[in-house]
């Protein structure tokens, strides 16, 4: 008989800061995995404390209840199968992202991170310390090494423990979702296979996190490269993989193969997954969002109806004199579609009464954009109150076009606790509501069919703040400008290499100043859910109070 080593993988979604509960799950699926017969089972990086922590891991209280959960976990979990968990630990006065690895009773190994992600959203070496290269440790038959998470980025953790006696590589993960990533992680967890030879486990967790939607799509990887078990994107699951020794060395049997959605279906999950947690973890269930017949705010409401369900959101329309008569129809009809509440708030007595306010101080001046920011901010000032009287989060709606630019107003349309469409150009955000029509997964909470009307879709983009007011009035085409947007922010170019490519240099040198100039209404917005590698925020930090302007 060939020997065989059975690897239970959870692929879990862990609450930062909630140390008692997740310990509580990592129990219930060590209770699994010993029903299961299983060898081991695994957890993912920091599953104690959650990820990502913050500098909250630095607050003294918080480490000691996280390293006194961990070795409960070391009793309680005596008699079955190892657990190897991520969490923190303390060594020689310094404290390092660590795994921790139990068995009968006992601590038999923390492998400690040696690679400590500086880029994107990551900050590790503000509140970590590397540490060197861990060998691998025994459970069973069988010799693991754990690279940690960027560890596996690298070839040299892997290369070292391969060199020192590995036979399978086992990485524990905090990858959060960015488009494009699952192809990126598969790429590379082939190439450490390639290079050492070994099997490879790659586990990460799932679940929103403030800005960060991490998205599961664990998987293993045989000698070769070749694709043995692949976990569900954005699902919790529990896996069991059993391991063979042959001839050859240890294999993966062929066990789950869930597909990987593309990327419209992605990116939109991420939005629902972001909103559902976000809300969740910080205590709140139900939603309410300015409802204004526009396709930003029906795309939001869609979503804040699949993540929440309908009968949790709450639509306002909250009209002025420059409201046209298909808004009120297109707001009514999406509501509806959704089968989500709609209340309507008019703003004109509002308005006439600032207006009349500060008639005597604005005396003798035109009017002009102010005046359009004060309807918008007593939209905010009355979204707010029903927020606050009714415990429900206001969701805010402005796409990444509008927030690059500052095509948004600040204490206006910017005013809710979180926004998730805050990294979804204007162009994308026409598309995913037509994907959402055409498309319902069983995860969706909001009805099947269309819940966006046609015409939110197709008719020109208006804020309504004066009359036969369009978009496109103070802003190019938001096809010219999201391709503007693309290369100024995705990728970093110049303005010279945008007008080398055919952009006339006025508009490129425009929307550069509209994106220097509003940082700080960016630095006051509202969190919202991460979808590409250069989402604002923390993947892209730049000064507030500064001069630079391309001469290009």
């Amino acid at each position: 008989m060939p020997d065989r080593f059975r690897l239970t993988l959870g692929q879990l979604n862990p609450v930062v800061g909630a140390i008692e509960a997740n310990a509580s799950l990592a129990r219930s699926a060590w209770e699994q995995a010993r029903a299961a017969g299983a060898d081991m089972l695994a957890l993912s990086e920091m599953f104690i404390t959650g990820y990502q922590t913050g500098d909250l891991i630095l607050k003294p209280v918080f480490l000691a209840e996280a390293e006194a959960a961990l070795e409960r976990l070391v009793a309680e979990c005596a008699d079955g199968p190892a657990l190897g968990i991520g969490g923190p630990a303390r060594l020689g006065g310094r404290l390092h992202n660590a795994y921790w690895v139990m068995k009968h009773g006992k601590v038999v190994a923390k492998v400690l991170k040696h690679h400590l992600p500086n880029t994107d959203v990551f900050d590790e070496r503000r509140v970590f310390a590397p540490a060197d290269i861990c060998g691998p440790y025994r459970i069973g038959p069988l010799r693991i090494g754990s690279p940690i998470c960027e560890d596996a980025w690298h070839p040299d953790v892997a290369e070292t423990l391969a060199e020192t006696g590995a036979e399978i590589l086992l990485v524990p993960n905090g990858s959060p979702y960015h488009r494009g990533k699952p192809d990126q992680r598969l790429n590379l967890m082939v190439a450490r296979v390639v290079e050492t030879g070994l099997p490879l486990v790659y586990l990460n967790m799932v679940g929103g996190q403030d800005d960060q939607v991490f998205d599961g799509s664990s998987m293993v990887l045989n000698p070769g490269g070749e694709l043995a078990v692949q976990m569900p994107q954005f699902d919790t699951c529990i896996a069991h993989v059993d391991f063979v020794k042959g001839a050859g060395g240890w294999r993966a049997e062929p066990g789950m193969m869930a597909a990987i959605p593309k990327v419209w279906e992605a990116d939109y999950r991420a939005c629902v997954m972001g909103l559902s947690d976000y809300m969740a973890k910080t205590g709140f269930s139900r939603a309410v969002i300015g409802l204004s017949g526009g396709v930003d705010s029906a795309l939001v409401a869609a979503i804040a109806a699949d993540a929440l369900g309908p009968e949790n959101l709450r639509c306002v329309m909250l009209p002025s004199p420059h409201t046209s008569a298909h808004s009120l129809e297109d707001a009514a009809a999406c509501a509806a579609a959704l089968g989500s509440r709609l209340d309507t708030v008019p703003i004109s007595a509002p308005q006439q009464a600032v207006d009349e306010a500060l008639a005597g101080l604005f005396a003798g001046v035109a009017p002009d954009v102010t005046e359009e920011n004060i309807q918008s901010r007593l939209r905010g000032v009355i979204l707010m109150a029903i927020s606050n009287k009714f415990g429900e989060m206001l969701l805010t709606t402005g796409n990444k076009s509008e927030v690059a630019v500052g095509y948004c107003t600040i204490y206006g349309d910017m005013s809710g606790g979180y926004n998730p469409l805050k990294d979804m150009y204007k162009t994308r955000v026409f598309e995913t509501c037509r994907w959402r029509n055409a498309n319902h997964r069983d995860w969706m909470r909001g009805p099947v069919g269309l819940v966006i009307p046609e015409r939110i879709i197709t008719k020109p983009p208006s804020a309504e703040l004066r009359p036969n007011q369009t978009d496109q009035d103070s802003l190019p085409p938001y096809e010219v400008l999201d391709a503007i947007l693309d290369g100024l922010v995705e990728r970093d170019l110049s303005v010279a290499d945008l007008v080398a490519q055919g952009f006339d240099r006025a508009t490129v040198k425009r929307v550069e100043h509209l994106l220097y100039i509003s940082e700080y209404k960016r630095f006051q917005s509202a969190p919202g859910t991460r979808l590409t590698s250069r989402a604002f925020w923390l993947d892209r930090r730049y000064p507030i109070a500064m001069r630079f302007r391309d001469p290009g």
